[in-house]
């Protein structure tokens, strides 16, 4: 495999007609950027039973399925795990998959976003070996799991299951590789020790990575200013020698471009550029308010279904430019829409299923605490 050959396409992000509508896909739109993508020689397609609640897969079967020859293209899923009630569930979603993909097959298939509640309802629904079965059975052609822990999960994860799998789907980026509470490092080397492919999710880590302080975006702009911050990102994560795909969610046309002439102009990450990396990742967790990836796992698990993620980032781009008041309005809008954010009921059952590990509820009162207050007490630090 070649470097350019890593890049697939996350389409848990696609572009859409309303921002408060994950279902309102922009399909003319997202077929453009397919087929700029499919031109360019990249052709591997990411998606979820829950992407834009379920209209991400029906939109690939329009974008792809039936504009494209199969053997063209390769296409991931991945089993609904918190949905799982028995074994026949596992049936009864794979069914379903395919029927809005409108294929007979899976390139690849995983279990999908396995964490310490999310990994008993696996295995009380035997969906692993249910997985080693599709793949018996010529259902899917590659098998594994993606994951949302720590290493110490993960390795009994593998110990139980490596033997018959054949990927692993990190969270890995340059921010979070030496994190304590993600490792994504010793993540990825315990797949490297077990003899499994490394696919990456979340390299620009939610947008976190790509939407940093005035003085970091400065600092990248003098170090190479013809490169995109993202490409330094997607270029860390595709150096590793073990990493085989490198996902990116693209829902515009000018982050499309830009991923792709990373790839197609491909250029192992430097040890100058490394160390650069290291800085700045030093400098973003300095700056980062809540490392929020904003994946949405802890709002299906919020019984008052507060917009946890959408709040965080209102909150981290608040800290980012103090003197605007702008997101105080957000702040409010966002409140009389959805679900006001001290609605929370501190019952801490969103702190299981955070891929972050962030103590959810005591970060929504600071967001509270600090749109109360304005910004005008605003000390430049988290």
């Amino acid at each position: 495999m070649t470097f350019k050959n890593k890049f697939g396409f996350g389409c848990m992000r696609l572009p859409v007609t309303d921002e408060n509508d994950p279902t309102s896909i922009n399909q003319e739109l997202f077929n453009e950027m397919v087929d700029i993508y499919m031109e360019k020689g990249f052709n591997y397609f990411d998606t979820s039973y829950a992407y834009h609640n379920g209209m991400s897969e029906i939109a690939i079967k329009k974008a792809v399925v039936e504009r494209y020859p199969r053997d063209s293209y390769l296409i991931c899923d991945k089993m609904p795990t918190w949905a799982l009630k028995s074994e026949k569930d596992n049936d009864k979603f794979v069914d379903e998959m395919l029927e809005r993909l409108g294929i007979d097959y899976f390139d690849v298939f995983f279990v999908h976003n396995i964490n310490v509640p999310w990994l008993k309802l696996a295995e009380d629904a035997k969906a692993f070996e249910y997985v080693k079965k599709m793949k018996e059975k010529g259902l899917a052609k590659k098998i594994g799991f993606s994951f949302h822990d720590n290493s110490i999960l993960l390795k009994e994860v593998l110990d139980k299951y490596a033997e018959f799998l054949d990927i692993v789907q990190l969270e890995l980026n340059y921010l979070d590789w030496e994190d304590p509470s993600i490792e994504a490092r010793k993540c990825y080397e315990l797949c490297v020790k077990y003899g499994l492919d490394v696919y990456v999710m979340e390299p620009l880590k939610g947008g976190v990575i790509v939407n940093p302080s005035d003085e970091i975006k400065n600092d990248f702009k003098e170090f190479n200013p013809d490169k995109s911050i993202a490409s330094f990102a997607l270029r860390f994560c595709a150096s590793l020698e073990h990493v085989k795909i490198v996902l990116s969610g693209m829902n515009n046309m000018e982050d499309l471009l830009d991923n792709c002439d990373t790839f197609e102009n491909f250029k192992v990450i430097s040890d100058e550029e490394n160390e650069f990396l290291e800085k700045m990742a030093e400098k973003l967790h300095s700056t980062v308010a809540v490392p929020c990836s904003e994946c949405g796992y802890c709002v299906d698990a919020c019984p008052e279904m507060i917009p946890i993620p959408e709040y965080f980032s209102l909150y981290n781009r608040s800290k980012n430019q103090p003197e605007s008041d702008i997101y105080r309005n957000y702040f409010d809008k966002l409140a009389d829409e959805k679900v006001p954010a001290d609605d929370c009921t501190y019952c801490s059952t969103c702190i299981d299923y955070c891929t972050q590990k962030i103590d959810i509820p005591e970060e929504l009162e600071k967001v509270c605490k600090h749109f109360e207050k304005g910004f005008s007490a605003y000390s430049g630090a988290p």
